[in-house]
């Protein structure tokens, strides 16, 4: 497990969307955009449908990456932007109440998410950094 810095803790905890590579049983890379969250030193993320693609693909094969833009620009004019390679494990329940969490941070303090009564318990992704790269400050010192 790698030790994630300040810095990309600090980026991981804004409304910035991750997108998350998982792999195809031929082995392509698959993308989609996620809400994500820290819980200790595990990026989380919360599925209410247990039967989706991107979950069965971890399922199968739990080698996963995420990226995520920073919204600032280097002295050299770059954007940056986080690249994380990991495992990640799926945890039976729990997605409603960390989908609430996020979407404070993603829509707003006043958002009752998900909008729905009684939703389902769900899946909750837990990604384990193996390890950071991209352009910004998570990178200094590697």
């Amino acid at each position: 497990m790698t030790q994630l810095p300040p810095s990309a803790r600090a980026l991981i905890e804004t409304e910035t969307l991750a997108h998350l590579v998982t792999l195809a049983a031929d082995g392509s890379p698959r993308i989609t955009l996620i809400w994500v969250g820290l819980e200790g030193d595990e990026i989380v993320a919360g599925h209410l449908d247990k039967d989706q693609p991107k979950l069965r693909r971890i399922a199968r094969d739990p080698r996963v990456a995420l990226s995520l833009q920073s919204p600032t620009t280097n002295e050299i004019g770059l954007n940056e932007y986080l690249v994380i390679r990991g495992t990640a494990r799926l945890q039976e329940g729990g997605a409603p109440e960390l989908l609430q969490r996020l979407a404070h941070t993603y829509l707003g303090p006043e958002v009752i998410f998900p909008p729905m009564p009684d939703p389902p318990q769900g899946v909750v992704s837990r990604i384990t950094v193996e390890y950071i790269g991209g352009v910004g400050p998570w990178t200094e010192g590697r």
